[in-house]
């Protein structure tokens, strides 16, 4: 097995605490309602949104993929960490095993907050076709759809 990590940064001026309730513990709700031509559904199908919860995610017809199921593999409201992974679905292809993910929502100085994340790819082999190029387009789909999430914040402020 060999592994492939990345990580990248997105800075909003969305507070950390509110960022973090929406964009992660309500994620299964908003995501699809503010990006649904990416995702269609969340849904659990083992435990209660917690730690061990493995959730269905279900995506949209423009999406390039069908399914993933994920693993919630760690909760940490206090320090607004998120650590899962994608444990199942077409979107591993036949070269991975596993994708981790370790959300982080930091306060900045100015009131808003910056998110890193680092993702990391469990491939099955040492060989694998993850290039720059691949890694570079999976991150300027996540920002479109951070990006989504924060105008959709801006515009409903009473929300979270």
């Amino acid at each position: 097995m060999g592994v492939v990590t990345y990580e990248y940064e997105v800075v909003s001026t969305i507070s950390p605490s509110r960022l973090f309730k929406s964009f992660i513990l309500d994620s299964d709700n908003l995501i699809p309602k503010v990006v649904p031509g990416a995702f269609k559904s969340f849904e659990i199908l083992e435990g209660d949104g917690g730690v061990g919860t493995i959730k269905l995610i279900t995506f949209g017809e423009g999406s390039q993929f069908k399914f993933a199921k994920h693993k919630v593999e760690e909760i940490d409201e206090a320090n607004c960490t998120y650590k899962y992974s994608v444990i199942e679905g077409d979107a591993l292809g036949d070269e991975i095993d596993s994708i981790s993910y370790v959300v982080k929502v930091d306060a900045c100085p100015d009131g808003g907050s910056v998110v890193k994340t680092k993702s990391s790819y469990h491939t099955k082999t040492e060989h694998h076709s993850i290039t720059e190029e691949k890694i570079k387009e999976g991150k300027e789909k996540a920002k479109a759809i951070f990006h989504a999430i924060e105008a959709h914040l801006h515009a409903h402020p009473h929300e979270y």
